[in-house]
């Protein structure tokens, strides 16, 4: 029998996010969201920056983190033509 490391693939996902400076929604068990980007990671917990501030959640308090969908922002509409 061959013993076989066991596959990690929150690393992995939490390094590009933060690589790439994602915007991610981070949804708790408490149903609470919070939106920011990972700036720091590890085994047990996450830290986001969230308005300008950090914020460390624990891993087993995270429901689902995913990329946010950022919408574009509504134009106003233009005057009618004359």
């Amino acid at each position: 029998m061959i013993n076989k490391p066991p596959i990690n693939v929150q690393d992995p996902f939490f390094y590009q996010l933060r690589k790439d400076n994602t915007l991610v929604d981070v949804v708790l068990l408490s149903e609470r969201k919070r939106l920011g980007r990972i700036k720091r990671f590890d085994k047990y917990a996450v830290v986001l920056e969230v308005d300008g501030r950090e914020e460390m959640i624990y891993k087993h308090a995270i429901a689902s983190v995913s990329p946010a969908v950022v919408r574009p922002a509504t134009q106003p509409a233009a005057p009618p033509a004359p």
